[in-house]
């Protein structure tokens, strides 16, 4: 096994973040099983109600994610310091939480749905598949959450591995039960059954992640009687606010999406913006799989004082994110008609526009990749404060401005630069926030 307190080379580095970044890229990948699957079997109309629920989606991950960095971070700092009864104990304390919180949600969730629904924008044949879809998801909400700590405590266990496995298999029970339920041959559920498709396999690690930790007690990270204790959990949550400001930030994008693009060329446009952010979420699994695998390293350096390991694992983080970038822009541009065709025939009148977006949208990664480290390395530093910062400049102020802005300039064009525009100001603001912290944390 792989411990956190061992000396991190370049090849061991990658090599622990590798697990999480393909159980990222798989979940993405599974994700757009679901698109691909309701593109082709229900229509364009329905992938768009998809995108339309999506916002709903963002706010259920960001609650998990919140709990997940920022409990990794404050857990992560606790093992470095040897502090590994109370880190157990928190463990423990973050699921009880999670679980009743998504309890409140689904029933939330079921008796608000028409009100939610028509705040989305949702209207005529999109309102009825987002009302199937959104039926259905609400009774997973908890599973949401659950997922989301599979992905971040088995890494801090030092179980990456084993992290990877389970939502492998969660993954390829999506698909398979998406294709049993949507297809005409078989269920024929359409559209509520890519939701009941989704939340059976998010269950499938949801429910290993508490088994694991209720009898695995050999290694470091295990459940002991939970401690309430109110500045632990609010500190994890601070720790844990940009990852819930950067996810709720994209559901108030989506939606700004999805209005400004329903306005300017109907139902084809948010149809679009679906394909063009389906691309975009296997894309960017890449770097919030590195981000969060390298997460707990960088945490237990801290809190070891650890000083010259904590500058070599930030070093080699921000080569290897520039490395991937422009890998990603290239397969971007170069596979783009295949991309988009997946999800589109190319005898649609939205293929062009997609592909056209797709190529534009590309743009970002050149600084979008350095921006989700940045913020992910404040978290694990225990630095919510800047972190949050960072997330919601990039996410919420600089893309409601860009989207609000440049369509008004441009009409559809300006829509597709809103992003890179975004993210080159955010890489400005967080160099800014490099440089003003490097002599404090000494990395």
């Amino acid at each position: 096994m792989i411990t956190l307190g061992q000396e991190f080379s370049a090849k061991k580095l990658i090599l622990y973040a590798r697990p999480t970044i393909l159980m990222m890229v798989f979940m993405s990948t599974y994700t757009i099983v679901d698109g691909l699957f309701v593109a082709n079997l229900v229509g364009e109309d329905a992938l768009s109600a998809v995108n339309i629920i999506t916002p709903i989606y963002n706010v259920l991950f960001a609650i998990g994610l919140m709990f997940a960095t920022g409990g990794t971070a404050v857990m992560g700092k606790l093992m470095g310091e040897k502090k590994y009864s109370e880190a157990r104990s928190f463990l423990s304390t973050l699921y009880l939480i999670v679980i009743t919180l998504g309890i409140s949600l689904t029933i939330l969730l079921l008796i608000f749905a028409e009100p939610i629904l028509s705040l989305l924008g949702a209207q005529g044949v999109l309102y009825e598949y987002a009302k199937d879809y959104l039926f259905v998801l609400s009774f997973f909400a908890i599973t949401f959450f659950l997922q989301t700590y599979v992905q971040s405590f088995f890494v801090l266990a030092g179980k990456p591995s084993l992290g990877l496995l389970v939502c492998l298999l969660g993954g390829l029970t999506n698909i398979g039960l998406d294709y049993i339920f949507i297809s005409p041959n078989y269920m024929d559920m359409g559209i509520a059954g890519a939701a009941l498709a989704t939340g059976l396999g998010n269950t499938i690690p949801a429910v290993f992640g508490i088994i694991y930790f209720s009898v695995c007690n050999k290694g470091y990270l295990y459940f002991e009687k939970p401690k309430f204790e109110i500045k632990t959990i609010q500190g994890s949550m601070f720790n844990g606010m940009s990852e819930l400001s950067s996810q709720l930030s994209t559901a108030v994008t989506t939606l700004l999406f999805n209005n400004i693009l329903l306005n300017l060329v109907g139902n084809a446009g948010v149809a679009t913006i679906s394909v063009i952010l389906y691309i975009q979420m296997i894309q960017t699994a890449i770097y919030f799989g590195y981000s969060m695998g390298v997460a707990p390293i960088i945490s237990y350096k801290f809190g070891a004082q650890d000083h010259a390991q904590l500058k070599h694992v930030i070093k080699i983080s921000g080569r290897f994110i520039m490395a991937v970038s422009f890998v990603i822009i290239f397969i971007s541009l170069a596979f783009s008609d295949i991309a988009v065709g997946i999800f589109i025939s190319k005898s649609s009148s939205t293929f062009e526009m997609a592909k056209e977006g797709l190529m534009i949208f590309s743009i970002a990664y050149l600084f979008m990749g350095i921006n989700i480290f940045m913020s992910s390395m404040f978290t694990s530093l225990s630095n919510g404060k800047v972190s949050a910062f960072l997330s919601l400049t990039r996410t919420l102020v600089f893309l409601v401005a860009s989207l609000l802005i440049l369509p008004e300039l441009f009409g559809l064009i300006g829509v597709w630069f809103a992003v890179p525009v975004a993210e080159f100001l955010g890489v400005t603001i967080s160099y800014y926030c490099y440089k003003k912290n490097k002599e404090k944390y000494g990395y």
